[in-house]
């Protein structure tokens, strides 16, 4: 989709579709980042994920409008519904971008560039939004065609044209690419995704590890990975969460404050998804925006906050002193099982033992509160009158 976000919002707002737009999170409890932006904001060179304040002194007169979730997520159930009609190799990448496989409905509805031009006109005439679609053989150049012309677009990559359109490309430009790889590539004088296509794969495996050759099979065209079915459940990596404060955590009771709420959300997820967390990662900025991360395997899988708190605690307090601020937290559940998966109990667990089913019962009984009467009825008591931002 086109500047998914802000397009939506702009439903909403036809008297702003021309002024430059923003989607923001709210600046005046520390949420200033930008979101999304429309066409005309791009002109001013706004960028996702800056903050609101940078993206002020590009555009003085940028309008900000807040985020409506709800909103995103029921006009991306309307497009993969369209998308349905078409083929039922239908896999949701994000929110706003998802892969169709039309191999077996070419007979009914014509070429693939066909598809994809009548899904933009219907998508525009119905849902009042624009899309760009890529049309290629596989997967990473399907979605680099979308990306290659915007706004409201077909792009086809054939076995014939991809070198061309995108061997000249920057290697960051490569799907899968991100800011830290591209670095190490172009210090190895890998500098376009023709390079990378034609680089040596064993210097590629010693500097990047197996993801090397893989990113150079990318930029050659051979990936093979297929498209899902919209009914086949994505397999969960992992399941996080993190906040910015509405001010700086500072000392321990801060910190066990902010992890109560963030394993608790954590925990939630992993029990809706019927998975346990083998591991968990823990993210912490500071006020310089300098980030560090720390993980750590557990003694057994879980999916109780209260756990999950603890392990994370001990990750502060192993990484980061008690005394410097902290303005961003994200908790991480890694490694993950299915709850019913055998867990090896240890003879010398005793009182560990009965705490866990004790937190277990706890947790599982607010479970059942929040889903009859909704995800704020039922809290933990810490959570009450703090002053860093967090609701209950």
């Amino acid at each position: 989709m086109n500047s998914f976000y802000a397009s939506v919002e702009l439903l909403d707002h036809p008297e702003l579709r021309d002024l430059p737009v923003a989607v923001a999170g709210d600046p005046e409890h520390r949420h200033g980042i930008i979101l999304a932006k429309n066409q005309a904001a791009m002109a001013f060179d706004i960028r996702t994920a800056e903050t609101v304040w940078q993206a002020k002194k590009k555009c003085p007169d940028l309008v900000l409008l807040p985020p409506h979730h709800e909103k995103y997520r029921d006009y991306s159930h309307r497009l993969n519904q369209i998308y349905q009609e078409y083929t039922d190799m239908v896999e949701p990448f994000s929110v706003d971008e998802s892969w169709l496989d039309v191999t077996d409905s070419q007979r009914l509805f014509g070429s693939g560039r066909k598809i994809a031009d009548t899904i933009r006109e219907r998508v525009r005439r119905e849902l009042g939004l624009t899309l760009s679609a890529g049309v290629s053989y596989n997967k990473i150049f399907a979605k680099m065609g979308s990306e290659y012309k915007k706004p409201d677009a077909t792009t086809e990559i054939t076995r014939e044209n991809y070198q061309k359109l995108l061997w000249p490309l920057p290697v960051g430009d490569l799907f899968f690419v991100g800011f830290a790889t591209a670095e190490k590539l172009m210090s190895m004088g890998v500098r376009t995704i023709g390079d990378l296509a034609r680089a040596d794969r064993e210097a590629l495996s010693q500097r990047l590890g197996a993801q090397g050759p893989l990113l150079r099979s990318y930029a050659r065209g051979e990936d093979r990975s297929p498209v899902r079915r919209y009914d086949q459940k994505r397999k969960i990596q992992s399941v996080g969460h993190g906040l910015t404060f509405s001010r700086d955590l500072v000392g321990e009771q801060d910190i066990r404050t902010a992890l109560t709420r963030l394993s608790d959300m954590v925990a939630v997820r992993l029990r809706r998804y019927q998975l346990k967390a083998r591991g968990i990662r823990l993210e912490m900025k500071g006020t310089d925006l300098r980030s560090i991360s720390r993980q750590q395997k557990l003694d057994a899988p879980t999916d109780l906050a209260s756990e999950i708190r603890e392990a994370a605690f001990s990750l502060v307090r192993s990484a980061w002193p008690m005394d410097r601020p902290i303005r961003l937290l994200t908790v991480t559940g890694y490694d993950l099982t299915d709850e019913e998966d055998p867990v090896q109990l240890s003879l010398f667990s005793g009182d560990g033992t009965a705490a866990h089913e004790k937190n277990a019962s706890v947790e599982r009984t607010m479970d059942r509160i929040r889903d009859k009467f909704g995800d704020d009825a039922i809290g933990f008591a810490g959570l009450l009158h703090n002053d860093i931002g967090i609701d209950l």
